[in-house]
C-alpha cells in the first residue's frame, strides 16, 4: 500500500473512532432502546453485510450507520440532519460525502420509508442493519425498554411485534441481510407463542370459562 492510500485509510479510521466517541456521548443518558449500544450493533451488522455485498463504499456505510440516529425525530428536534452534518464538518469530511451519508441516513427509518424504493447500495445495507437490531432477542428487549420509557403496557408493546417487527424479514434488501434476519424472525415467533401461552386469561384465572 502506497503512502497516500495509507494516509487516507488512517484518516478514515480516525473519523470512525471519533464518530463512535460522539455517539457514546450523544446517547449517554438514553435507556429506551435507542442508545449507543443500538448504534454500535447497527454499525457492526452494517459492516458484516458490506463484506458480503461488496458493491458499496465502506466509509459511507460505517459513518451512516454510526450517525443514523443522531437526528432521529423521536429523539431530537433538529432539521436536515444538523447533528450529523455538524460532526462531519468538524471532521473535515468533504461536502459531497456528507450529502451522500445524509441521504443514506434519511433512507433508514421504517416509518418514513414505507414503500420507497431506489435505495443506494449503502442505503440498503444500513437500512437492513438497523432492521436487524429490531429483531431477535435484542429487538424484544428494545421493544419493552422503549415501551416502558413511553408508558406503554406490555400488551401495547406486544402489538408492536405485529405492527412492525414481524414484517421486517420480508422487507430486507440484501441477500446477507435476508439470511441474518431468518433466525431472528424465528425467535420473535417463538417468543410470541410462549408469551401468549403464559398470559392466557383462562390459565391465569382457573374456572373463568366454566
Amino acid at each position: 500500500m502506497d503512502a497516500k492510500r495509507q494516509c487516507s485509510r488512517s484518516l478514515n479510521e480516525k473519523i470512525v473512532e471519533n464518530a463512535i466517541q460522539y455517539i457514546e456521548e450523544l446517547f449517554r443518558t438514553n435507556a429506551g432502546g435507542h442508545d449507543a449500544g443500538h448504534t454500535l450493533r447497527v454499525y457492526r451488522n452494517a459492516l458484516l453485510i458490506a463484506e458480503k455485498e461488496k458493491d458499496c463504499d465502506t466509509l459511507i456505510v460505517a459513518l451512516a450507520a454510526l450517525l443514523h440516529d443522531a437526528d432521529d425525530h423521536k429523539l431530537f428536534s433538529t432539521q436536515d440532519n444538523a447533528n450529523s452534518r455538524a460532526f462531519l464538518e468538524r471532521n473535515q469530511v468533504p461536502q459531497e460525502t456528507i450529502d451522500r451519508i445524509c441521504r443514506v441516513i434519511d433512507s433508514v427509518s421504517f416509518s418514513r420509508n414505507r414503500g420507497r424504493g431506489s435505495l443506494t447500495p449503502e442505503g440498503k445495507i444500513v437500512q437492513d442493519a438497523d432492521r436487524l437490531d429490531a429483531m431477535g432477542a435484542v429487538g424484544i428487549a428494545r421493544t419493552f425498554a422503549y415501551g416502558g420509557e413511553h408508558g406503554r403496557s406490555m400488551q401495547e408493546s406486544v402489538q408492536h411485534f405485529y405492527d412492525k417487527l414481524l414484517r421486517l424479514k420480508d422487507l430486507m434488501n440484501t441477500e446477507a441481510g435476508k439470511q441474518m434476519a431468518e433466525k431472528r424472525h424465528t425467535f420473535l415467533e417463538q417468543f410470541l407463542s410462549e408469551y401468549e401461552q403464559e398470559t392466557a386469561i383462562q390459565d391465569l384465572v382457573p374456572g373463568l370459562n366454566s
